[in-house]
C-alpha cells in the first residue's frame, strides 16, 4: 500500500481508505448502500488492515450514528493501529440543536461522536457541509480548542464551496488557528467538476482530496452500459434520486472508455477508475466502499500497478467536459492559457 501526506499536515495516510458508511444500515439512504454489523465490519476491517489499509472514514449522519457504533466495535482492541475519520454538520433532527457547526453544537457533535467510537480523539474531523449561519471565526476558534483539548488531531472539510474554503483558510491563518487539510470531495471519471476551482485552490494550499464516491454513485461497477440498464436489484434503484447527475450518453462515453483499457491491462472496469483517480494532483486517499469482502477485495486490487500515460489520456479525452465561466476560455483560448497553465 502507498501512503501520501494528507495536505500540508505531517499525517500519512493510504491512498485507499474505507468508507464505514454501510455499517448500520438504517434509513432510506443509508439501508440501501448496506447493512453490515458488527461481525461482518470486524471482518471487512480485518482485510483492509491486511492490506495496509488503516483510514476509516464515517459520519455521525450516517445511519443516525450506527455507523459510528459499529465502526467502534469492528475496531475494538486495535484502535492504534487505525486512523478515523468523522464528520459533523449534517441535520440529525428537527431541533434548531440538530444541525451546523455552532461552537455549542459541534462541541456536542464531537463528544458524542467520541462516545459512539469508543475513543478519546478523532484522527481527522471535517465538516460535513458548508453552514451558512456560523462565522468563520467561530467555527475556526471552537476547532482550536478541541484540537488543543486533544480531542482532535486534524480538521478538513466536505463539500465546501471553494471561496468559502479560501475564507476559513485565511482566517486561520490570520488568527493562528489550525488549517483544515483535508477536503473530502466527489471526484471521478464522470464527474470531474472538482478540477475547476477546488483542485487548483488544493495544490495552491496544501489541502489533500479525500474522494467520494469513485465509482460515480454505483455507475462505473462495470455492470451497466451500452444497452445493458440498471439491473433489477441495483441500489441505484433506491438512491439515484441522490446520485451526482450524469448524462446518459456521457456516462457511455466514459464506459465505453473504461471497458477498453480494463481489456488491455486485463483489469475490471472499477480498478481502473479508481487508478485513474490515484494519478490525479491533490488526490490523498480515494474512498472504497465496499458491502462483503469479495467487493472490498476487488477494489483494493485498483492499486500496485499504473495506468500508462496513453490509457490515461483515452480516459481523460472520454471524459472530459468544458468546465463553466470564467474557467472555459483558460481551456479554449491560447492567450487565457498562457496566463494561468497550471489550471487548464
Amino acid at each position: 500500500m502507498e501512503y501520501r501526506q494528507l495536505g500540508a499536515s505531517g499525517l500519512r495516510v493510504p491512498v485507499l481508505s474505507f468508507g464505514a458508511a454501510t455499517f448500520g444500515g438504517t434509513g432510506p439512504l443509508f439501508s440501501a448502500w448496506g447493512t453490515s454489523d458488527a461481525a461482518e465490519a470486524r471482518r471487512l476491517v480485518d482485510i483492509c488492515l491486511e492490506a495496509g489499509v488503516n483510514l476509516f472514514d464515517t459520519a455521525d449522519v450516517y445511519s443516525n450514528g450506527a455507523s459510528e457504533e459499529v465502526l467502534a466495535e469492528a475496531i475494538k482492541g486495535r484502535r492504534d493501529q487505525v486512523l478515523i475519520s468523522t464528520k459533523t454538520g449534517l441535520p440529525l433532527g428537527d431541533g434548531p440543536a440538530d444541525w451546523g457547526v455552532s461552537r455549542s453544537r459541534l462541541i456536542a457533535a464531537v463528544d458524542a461522536s467520541l462516545k459512539r467510537l469508543g475513543t478519546d480523539h478523532i484522527d481527522i474531523l471535517q465538516l460535513h457541509a458548508f453552514d451558512a449561519h456560523t462565522p468563520a471565526e467561530e467555527l475556526l476558534a471552537t476547532l482550536d480548542t478541541l484540537v488543543a483539548q486533544g480531542k482532535v488531531r486534524h480538521t478538513g472539510v466536505s463539500n465546501y464551496p471553494g471561496w468559502q474554503l479560501m475564507k476559513a483558510l485565511a482566517a486561520a491563518d490570520r488568527h493562528g488557528w489550525p488549517r483544515f487539510v483535508a477536503h473530502q470531495v466527489y471526484y471521478s471519471l464522470i464527474g470531474r467538476a472538482y478540477e475547476a476551482d477546488l483542485m487548483p485552490l488544493a495544490a495552491d494550499q496544501g489541502i489533500g482530496a479525500l474522494v467520494w464516491s469513485p465509482l460515480g454513485w454505483g455507475r462505473l461497477t462495470g455492470k451497466i452500459g451500452r444497452n445493458r440498464p440498471v439491473p433489477a436489484g441495483s441500489r441505484l434503484h433506491d438512491t439515484e434520486q441522490f446520485a451526482p447527475p450524469v448524462s446518459e450518453e456521457h456516462l457511455y462515453k466514459v464506459i465505453d472508455a473504461l471497458e477498453a483499457v480494463a481489456e488491455e491491462t486485463g483489469k475490471t472496469v472499477p480498478q481502473v477508475a479508481i487508478n485513474w483517480l490515484l494519478q490525479r494532483p491533490t488526490v490523498s486517499s480515494v474512498i472504497i466502499g465496499a458491502r462483503n469482502e469479495e467487493q472490498l477485495r476487488q477494489n483494493l486490487s485498483a492499486v500496485g500497478w499504473s495506468l500508462t500515460r496513453a490509457q490515461v489520456a483515452a480516459l481523460d479525452t472520454a471524459s472530459d467536459v468544458l468546465p463553466p465561466y470564467p474557467h472555459t476560455p483558460y481551456r479554449q483560448q491560447e492567450g487565457f492559457a498562457r496566463l494561468n497553465p497550471a489550471i487548464v
